[in-house]
């Protein structure tokens, strides 16, 4: 029997600075909790994270792999922790790790007994997040932050053909209702 996961955006979903870089990135004020309230009811933590700016030159893979560790490092002063990050590099269009392909999902699903049925998908990009959630048979899980608002308004279009199976105000909330679906398969 898998566990379940969740795989989370970064950029918009756990925090942000209006900037699609990780260089400047910070947390929202509630996305650690958020995080060890995951680590706490042993649902796996499983960041999925497009970086292309990597293949643009904007930051290499160094500076990539140093921000992410401050990131990992602020979380664990607070108890809290990834169990794993995935990221595509690429800004490849036909990029199989690219979401909403499913590379970095296949790579999880190497590392860990996932159950894929009883998973979720969070993040603030229908056209990317939703869609790659449909893509593998997870639920989706709409946040309103970083780009979310506009996903579920203007730009609903590029999403059209796929549903949120919950649309939350923020990760926090998002946590809150993956909790509760959670207890309904222990």
């Amino acid at each position: 029997m898998g566990r379940i996961a969740a795989f989370l955006d970064l950029q918009g979903t756990l925090g942000g600075n209006g900037l699609d870089n990780i260089n400047t990135f910070e947390f929202y004020p509630f996305s650690i909790e958020a995080i060890k309230q995951l680590n706490e009811n042993n649902i796996l933590a499983i960041v999925i994270t497009n970086q292309s700016g990597i293949e643009k030159g904007e930051l290499t893979l160094d500076e990539y792999e140093n921000c992410l560790n401050k990131l990992k490092l602020e979380m664990s002063v607070h108890g809290a922790h990834f169990d794993a990050v995935y990221c595509c590099p690429h800004r490849m269009v036909d990029c199989a790790c690219r979401k909403p392909k499913r590379g970095m999902i296949d790579m999880a699903l190497e590392e860990f007994d996932i159950d894929i049925s009883k998973s979720f998908v969070v993040g603030d990009m229908g056209a990317s997040d939703m869609i790659l959630a449909h893509n593998i048979g997870a639920k989706a899980i709409l946040v309103l932050t970083g780009v979310g608002m506009g996903s579920s308004n203007e730009f609903r279009h590029t999403w059209q053909n796929v549903n949120a199976d919950f649309i939350a105000e923020n990760i926090l909330e998002a946590v809150n209702y993956i909790q509760r679906e959670a207890s309904l398969h222990v």
